[in-house]
C-alpha cells in the first residue's frame, strides 16, 4: 500500500505555538518502523491549476505570493512563510497522488499521512487549514471521469465546514460528518449527514451515532452509488486529545476505522485515507492511534489484494 508525505516541508512555527507539527514526520517514521508492507513516497506539489478547481483565484494567488493580510493569516493560525506554501501545496499533493494510485492504478486503497485540511472554503483558510486537499482531490476525479459520486467520510472531532461549503447543492458529492457539537467550528455548515456528538462522547456512544451515519450513508448509496470514499481518520475524538473533549479509548478509534474501511470494501468503490487532526496531550499515545489508523487501511489494503485473487476467472466458470 502506498503512502505519502510531506513532512520536509515542514514550516517554522513561533516559540509556544499549539500546534504539533512534527507529528507528520514522526508518523512517518513510526510507519516505517512498523508497517514494512507500507510503501512511503514523498508527496507532490499540487499545482496551481488543480488548487483552482475549489479555490478562487485571488485567494490561491495571495497565499502563493505571501499577500495574506493579518487577519486572514490569524484565521488560518499559521504565520504567512515559503515554507508553509510548499507544505500545503504537497499535502494537497499528497492527497491528489494517493487518489491517482487508488484509483486509477487500481490499488483500492491509499493514504496520505497528512491532508484533511476540511476547513479550508473556497475563498480563505482556517482552522490550521490553508487549501481543501480532499475538495481539490474529489473535483479531479470526478472532472477527470474516474468518479461519478463520492463520499466523504469526515471523523475529525471538528466538522467539515469548508468541505461542506464547497459542495453545497453539488449532488456529485455526499459530505458526511460526526464532529463534536459545541466544538470548533463553532458556526457549522450544513452538509449531507450532520451528526453533532456532546462533549464527553465515549466510544460505545460513538460507534452508535456512527452505526447510524454509516447505515444512512448506506441507503444513499443503494439509491445511486459511491465510487469513491474519502476518509479523514482525525486522531483528535481520542481520549487523550487537547482539543477533542470525546473520549473514545485506543480501542474504539480502532472499531471505528474498521467499520469505515469495511464499508467502502463492501461497495468495491476505492478509499483515499487521510490523517486530519489530531492534537494529544500525550504525543506518543497519539501517534500510536494514527499508527493504528494506517495499518486499518493496510488490512483494508491486503483484504482488496487478496480477494482479487482469489475471484473467479472467466476461465473458472462453467
Amino acid at each position: 500500500m502506498l503512502a505519502f508525505h510531506s513532512d520536509q516541508h515542514e514550516p517554522v512555527l513561533p516559540p509556544g505555538h499549539r500546534f504539533p507539527m512534527a507529528k507528520y514526520r514522526l508518523l512517518r517514521e513510526r510507519v516505517a518502523a512498523a508497517l514494512p508492507r507500507v510503501r512511503l513516497q514523498p508527496s507532490p506539489a499540487c499545482d496551481e491549476a488543480d488548487l483552482m478547481r475549489v479555490h478562487e483565484a485571488g485567494y490561491v494567488a495571495a497565499v502563493t505570493q505571501g499577500t495574506l493580510d493579518a487577519a486572514h493569516q490569524r484565521e488560518i493560525g499559521f504565520p504567512w512563510s515559503a515554507s508553509l506554501v510548499e507544505r500545503s501545496r504537497r499535502s494537497v499533493g499528497g492527497t491528489v497522488a494517493a487518489l491517482r494510485h487508488a484509483v486509477k492504478a487500481g490499488e483500492g486503497v491509499a493514504v496520505n499521512l497528512a491532508g484533511g485540511t476540511h476547513h479550508a472554503s473556497r475563498s480563505q483558510g482556517s482552522g490550521f487549514c490553508v487549501f481543501n486537499d480532499v475538495a481539490v482531490a474529489a473535483e479531479v476525479a470526478l472532472q477527470a471521469g474516474w468518479a461519478r459520486r463520492v463520499a466523504v467520510i469526515d471523523l475529525d472531532v471538528h466538522q467539515g465546514n469548508g468541505t461542506a461549503a464547497i459542495f453545497t447543492g453539488d449532488e456529485r458529492v455526499f459530505t458526511l460528518s460526526l464532529h463534536g457539537e459545541r466544538n470548533f467550528p463553532f458556526r457549522k455548515v450544513p452538509g449531507c449527514l450532520d451528526v453533532g456528538l456532546p462533549d464527553g462522547c465515549d466510544g460505545p456512544a460513538y460507534l452508535l451515532a456512527l452505526d447510524e451515519a454509516l447505515q444512512a450513508l448506506s441507503q444513499s448509496h443503494r439509491l445511486r452509488a459511491f465510487d469513491l470514499v474519502f476518509y479523514l481518520a482525525g486522531a483528535d475524538p481520542h481520549e487523550g486529545d487537547r482539543l477533542g473533549h470525546l473520549r473514545l479509548s485506543a480501542q474504539a478509534m480502532r472499531l471505528r476505522d474498521e467499520r469505515v474501511m469495511r464499508l467502502a470494501e463492501s461497495w468495491q468503490s476505492p478509499l483515499v485515507m487521510c490523517m486530519a487532526g489530531g492534537y494529544g496531550r500525550d504525543l506518543d499515545a497519539m501517534l500510536a492511534v494514527q499508527l493504528a489508523s494506517v495499518g486499518e487501511a493496510l488490512s483494508s489494503w491486503q483484504r482488496r489484494r487478496l480477494a482479487d485473487l482469489t475471484a473467479p476467472t472467466s476461465a473458472d466458470l462453467p
